[in-house]
């Protein structure tokens, strides 16, 4: 059999030099596929670098920016707490000690760093950290910028060393003015120890640099107050001045930059940057372009292969058109195992890429499920409280011979169960989306619920529990799991303000027109009028060892549902509240 690659009879008169045009040209023509192929997977590289580094950028800026409006918010609302006014309007021993408490209670639950009020003169009064030995109580912060503009301007942020504890983190302050005069300033520290951790399980670096470059959050250490270039004297010696950084070099990265490429030492980086919500700062991702290179260049040496193995067949087409049909026919086949091997190598690549980028995105959903976990916690402490209760009572039931029971508290575990269930549900599909999910719920399973939940409260203190209002296949629009907890916290203020009574009663009414009214009122000796108008404020309560936050959350609620949360008259002479919420 004839070798399909045997060069042409060198007696044909010009074969030679035909077939010499001809393996020249198609030089040529690789050695331009081979150039362009290498250029396109260089380009590619650089272009999957920079998408992968964009969506971490944004992500990361979005989880920063959520971080950052929680806190801003705590000094706006402390302002409002009538115990800030009088510490640093000149309030006595015990006012001081009662707003140390506080302070300490909310930086715990908020996970703030640190809260503090500063008096007019630059003196701390009181601190969430006064029982501490490194307590900010007594110190003079009088010199630190953030004071100086805040009590000019009513507001200041600043990224710093604490000049006690040593640790950094972002110092958002806000004046506090009573009658046109300037008291103090309330100032929340936060640090980023919990969003950096999150970040350095990502395969990028992540970091915020601030108006002067100087890197201030990183998932890497080893970067932190570094500097993306160098810093100008004078900008240095003013940072200095003001112990924003301490005593610390504020040296440049081991890394040169060209264009949107950083080099350092065996690695390249492509970089994205976002503005994010701090004074001058910019959030970076750097993506190591290593990765995507090597996959773009196994990916263009494949592509290099197949016109290769192209341009042979269409030599050997030219030059063999003469040869026999069973040898183009064999050619032919091979020609198409191999392409059909390479397309395969191709295929695989290609296959692995997305799986690879699937996983990633997966991961990133999997990291937001613990952002929110702390927030949804105490909706599945009362079932679990609840299952303890029925599981203890059956236990009794058994001991006493008396199945029935037993197996009645076994079922009711089961439905709390289901109910512990669909709070996880309700969490992992938070991950999935921003909102909570709106539809039509039914009125009498989410009462039925609310009561399950403070049943033990209500059979403890023998209060009665009046309905009132047809309910059987009424329906709202809201979410079930938020809708039973605006239930659930009226009814245990009104649990709260029962306790003592001869005759305790709550009646739960519910009507329905266009819309459905759900009043839920007590007998008991109502709402001091002191904090009347003002119930739905946060931190104003009635109650001795309240925060005064659950009744605005239910609000809020209410409002995500399109309804409304009113304290109104009641008709039981103590105190009721009436949720409109929308029917379906």
């Amino acid at each position: 059999m004839m070798n399909p690659l045997q060069p042409i009879d060198s007696r044909a008169p010009g074969a030679g030099r035909r077939l010499g045009w001809a393996a020249a040209l198609a030089a040529l023509l690789l050695a331009a596929i081979a150039f362009a192929a290498f250029g396109w997977a260089g380009g590619h590289a650089r272009v999957a670098s920079d998408i992968a580094a964009a969506q971490q950028a944004r992500s990361a800026a979005s989880r920063l920016a959520g971080e950052l409006q929680k806190f801003r918010l705590l000094p706006l609302v402390l302002i409002e707490y009538p115990d800030v006014h009088d510490v640093l309007g000149g309030g006595d021993a015990a006012t001081v000690r009662r707003m140390n408490s506080k302070l300490e209670l909310l930086a715990e639950r908020t996970d703030a760093a640190v809260i503090y009020l500063i008096a007019h003169d630059g003196r701390t009064i009181a601190a969430s950290n006064w029982r501490e030995p490194q307590s900010f109580v007594g110190q003079n912060y009088g010199f630190r910028p953030y004071f100086r503009d805040a009590m000019a301007k009513g507001g200041a942020e600043l990224f710093a060393l604490g000049t006690v504890s040593g640790r950094p983190g972002l110092f958002i302050a806000r004046r506090v003015e009573e009658a046109g005069r300037t008291l103090g300033v309330i100032v929340v520290k936060v640090e980023f120890d919990r969003l950096e951790a999150e970040w350095a399980r990502q395969p990028l670096s992540t970091f915020v640099a601030d108006d002067h470059g100087v890197i201030i959050i990183t998932s890497r250490d080893d970067w932190r107050f570094r500097t993306l270039a160098p810093i100008d004297a004078p900008t240095r010696a003013a940072i200095r001045a003001a112990l924003q950084f301490g005593n610390l070099p504020l040296t440049p990265l081991p890394l040169t930059r060209d264009g949107g490429t950083w080099t350092g030492p065996a690695v390249r980086y492509r970089e994205a940057a976002v503005a994010v919500p701090m004074a001058g700062a910019r959030l970076y991702a750097f993506q190591p372009l290593a990765p995507a290179e090597a996959s773009a260049n196994a990916t263009a040496r494949t592509a290099i292969l197949i016109a290769f193995i192209l341009l042979a067949a269409l030599l050997i087409w030219v030059f063999r058109a003469r040869e026999k049909r069973r040898l183009q026919a064999e050619a032919r086949h091979m020609l198409e195992i191999e392409v059909a091997a390479r397309t395969s190598d191709l295929v695989d690549a290609n296959r692995r890429f997305r799986a690879a980028r699937e996983e990633l995105a997966q991961a990133s959903r999997l990291g937001t499920i613990g952002q929110i976990t702390a927030g949804v916690a105490h909706e599945i402490n009362q079932p679990v409280a609840a299952i303890r209760g029925f599981a203890e009572n059956a236990g009794k039931f058994l001991d006493r011979g008396d199945a029935g029971k037993a197996r009645d508290n076994l079922g009711t575990i089961v439905s709390l169960t289901e109910r512990i269930g669909a709070i996880i549900a309700e969490l992992r599909s938070f991950a999935r989306r921003t909102t909570p999910t709106m539809g039509p719920v039914e009125i009498d399973p989410v009462i039925d619920g609310a009561l399950l939940l403070v049943g033990d409260r209500i059979r403890e203190n023998g209060v009665m529990i009046e309905r009132v209002g047809e309910t059987a296949g009424l329906r709202c629009i809201a979410d079930r799991v938020r809708l039973e907890q605006i239930l659930v916290n009226l009814l245990q203020n009104a649990l709260d303000a029962l306790a003592g009574r001869a005759d305790p009663r709550i009646r739960i009414e519910t009507a329905a027109e266009a819309e459905v009214v759900i009043t839920v009122a007590d007998n008991g000796p109502g709402v001091d009028p002191d904090v009347a108008d003002n119930l739905f404020t946060p931190f104003v309560t009635g109650k001795a060892d309240g925060l005064g936050l659950g009744l605005g959350i239910a609000r809020d609620i209410a409002r995500e549902f399109g309804g409304t949360l009113d304290h109104i008259a009641s008709p039981m002479g103590g105190a009721a509240f009436r949720l409109v919420v929308r029917r379906a």
